[in-house]
């Protein structure tokens, strides 16, 4: 296995918004980021993403960008910019930025000009289509609901956007859009920045022949998925991306890949590829997704969580990478997800980093997991600010009649808004988020949880994960051990080994909220088992068989 930086090192996740908020109006923005890069320094990490932070008409909160090479002003500014990059580098931080081409925003200049006319010489720099037999070009129906395709008048057909309607899709077709692509990222490389996460990259080759797509269940739209995602250019053009831009840097890339699986993985990320260095899969937060996908979420189990992640794990030992995550800015909040945000708080809030963290590939902590913030549940459907929460409510309430009720019951267990509520940073109002009125309601249990409380507390949910930081950088097992699943078969248990050379490390975590007898296989032996890290006082010596405490986390060195 070759040895890099980025496979080395623990990514922070920051989404600017909701981070810090330096001028009181309510918004986070790059001088809060600044003024935390020692909080950051502290805690241990390597690499901070950040979410977009690029000129935007926040339709979908930075998602659609209006402008490449400029910054949000509510942000503030490339100077802005320019100190925190400065200052990350000061500190040996590193910055990704988040790189989103797969779309742009309706008010880029580049559509702008397309919706002119027909024979604008940007028509082509996004998909046009005129509508089928007076209906729709497609029956694809958009991520955020409704239809994917908008009707614009003044040239009399259709433009593509998978995702809001003010989220126009680029023409990946055109060599001319990739070139413009190219040089914007080359641009931001040459300004120092160390790599990019790249937003739904496998969107941006379509199967141009356009076909519909299934119709399932009660839906109105077809499922289009199959045409866009992996289409048929896709590794071709992110070979193009690889010659053309990042092979002449040493940066790290990650792409969103809705849809990808273990097979597909090591194509996108296989050394001898030359596309990326590795890619966020989806399968393992889908777990508990009813019919109506993660809308209608249902009670998850084990034994599923483990085998996808073991797939993963298995699947890209030899060759490419995997990025470890419990959530994100999409996604709940891990400790209300998969632990026990109540009775067992904190203690499954530590074992859930233990068990991502102790795992082979590079983990990412996003803002606020490592002081445990939880889910929040608003009260009213006016406290949300997601696009998608807000168009699933109005569709399934205003129009298909659900009971908002249920559908509010939802929004708590899924909607992306539990991941993007301020930072809780003290116990003052807003929670020191901002002395001005927050863009989105703090969650109300800022007081019990904030960083100022963890910080000062040694055995807090921050100094655990610190701890789990500084073993991965002082132990090359951690990294680049080989990862075998153990008792693949217990609804209670998640526990795995990691050998490297003649070491071996055993980690055991139990997802229960009640006791459970643990025995060493057969296969495993030990003189002397030394407890590296674990989330109660005591652990025990002998480890033959025994009793694992409720959500209770073990690694061991066995001599």
């Amino acid at each position: 296995m070759e040895k890099a930086w980025w496979k080395e090192s623990v990514v922070y996740q920051i989404y600017p918004r909701s981070f810090m908020d330096s001028n009181g109006d309510g918004i986070g923005d790059l001088r809060g980021i600044i003024s935390k890069l020692d909080y950051l320094k502290e805690l241990g990490i390597d690499v901070i993403w950040l979410s977009p932070v690029y000129k935007s008409p926040n339709d979908d909160n930075g998602y659609d960008i209006s402008d490449y090479q400029n910054i949000m002003d509510e942000f503030g500014t490339m100077e802005d910019f320019d100190e925190l990059l400065q200052g990350a580098h000061d500190r040996g931080l590193k910055i990704v930025m988040d790189l989103v081409v797969n779309h742009s925003s309706d008010e880029h200049a580049w559509f702008a000009e397309s919706r002119k006319s027909k024979d604008n010489p940007y028509r082509d720099y996004y998909i046009w289509k005129p509508g089928k037999d007076g209906e729709l070009p497609t029956n694809w129906g958009s991520v955020f609901g409704g239809s994917a395709w908008q009707y614009d008048e003044a040239t009399d057909e259709y433009y593509l956007h998978l995702f809001s309607k003010k989220q126009p899709d680029l023409n990946w077709e055109n060599k001319k859009v990739r070139q413009e692509v190219y040089e914007m990222m080359t641009w931001w490389l040459d300004k120092g920045i160390d790599g990019f996460r790249m937003d739904v990259i496998n969107f941006i080759s379509k199967d141009n022949s356009y076909p519909d797509g299934e119709v399932h269940g009660d839906n109105k739209y077809g499922d289009g998925s199959k045409y866009f995602m992996n289409g048929p250019r896709i590794h071709e053009f992110l070979q193009e991306m690889n010659k053309e831009v990042l092979s002449k840097y040493d940066v790290m890339t990650v792409g969103e890949m809705p849809g990808v699986n273990a097979e597909q993985g090591k194509l996108y990320t296989g050394t001898e590829r030359n596309e990326l260095n590795m890619v966020f899969q989806f399968e393992h937060v889908d777990v508990g997704n009813g019919p109506g996908g993660k809308w209608t979420p249902q009670p998850w189990n084990l034994t599923e969580l483990k085998g996808i992640l073991a797939k993963w794990q298995y699947g890209l030992a030899e060759d490419g990478w995997n990025s470890l995550y419990w959530n994100n800015h999409d996604q709940p909040r891990a400790v209300s997800r998969f632990g026990n945000d109540k009775e067992y708080y904190e203690k499954s809030a530590k074992m859930l980093a233990t068990c991502l963290h102790m795992m082979k590939g590079t983990p990412y902590i996003y803002q606020g997991e490592e002081i445990g913030m939880t889910n929040v549940a608003f009260e009213s459907i006016d406290d949300y600010r997601d696009l998608e929460i807000l168009n699933m409510y109005n569709e399934a309430v205003n129009e298909l009649g659900k009971d908002p009720n249920e559908v509010m019951q939802a929004i708590y267990k899924r909607g992306r808004d539990n991941a993007r509520t301020p930072v809780q940073w003290d116990d003052t109002e807003n929670a020191g988020f901002t002395t001005g009125t927050p863009w989105i309601n703090v969650n109300p249990n800022y007081k019990e949880i904030n960083a100022e409380k963890v910080l000062q507390d040694s055995n807090s949910i921050f100094h655990y994960y610190k701890k789990l930081i500084q073993l991965r950088k002082e132990n090359e097992i951690v990294v680049y051990g080989k990862f075998d699943l153990i008792y693949e078969d217990s609804e209670q248990v998640f526990a795995y080994t990691r050998t490297l050379g003649d070491e071996k490390w055993l980690v055991v975590c139990s997802f229960a909220d009640e006791s459970v007898n643990f025995e060493l296989p057969d296969h495993l032996s030990y003189k002397e088992a030394e407890c590296v890290i674990g989330n109660y006082e005591d652990a025990p010596q002998k480890i033959d068989s025994f009793e694992l405490k409720p959500y209770q986390a073990l690694v061991y060195k066995l001599n």
